[in-house]
């Protein structure tokens, strides 16, 4: 493996570690306060493009497996994001 995919391996993998902590934390919480949908879109962009750039440059390597990885955990995040601003709603309406 080469010093640069290394480095982006790295990089990939220390961002994928937060999002299962965020996760968690929407889980937990049952409330959409505090999260911003339009930051978790940009940052779902940002894992779309780099997936897009890893195919029409045919450099897969170990660093694209994460991107999917947390492409998928965003997503997740944002589901959540949806179930709990109806929670919320649910909530202001009793």
């Amino acid at each position: 493996m080469s010093f640069p995919i290394l480095c982006e391996t790295i990089m990939i993998i220390c961002f994928g570690l937060s999002w299962p902590a965020n996760i968690m934390k929407s889980i937990r919480s049952r409330t959409a306060k505090g999260k911003s949908l339009p930051f978790l879109c940009l940052i779902e962009v940002g894992y779309i493009f780099g997936i897009i750039g890893k195919i029409i440059t045919n450099t897969w390597n170990l660093a694209t497996i994460f991107y999917f990885i947390n492409f998928f955990m965003v997503l997740t995040d944002i589901m959540l994001y949806f179930r709990n601003s109806r929670l919320d709603r649910e909530r202001e309406g009793k």
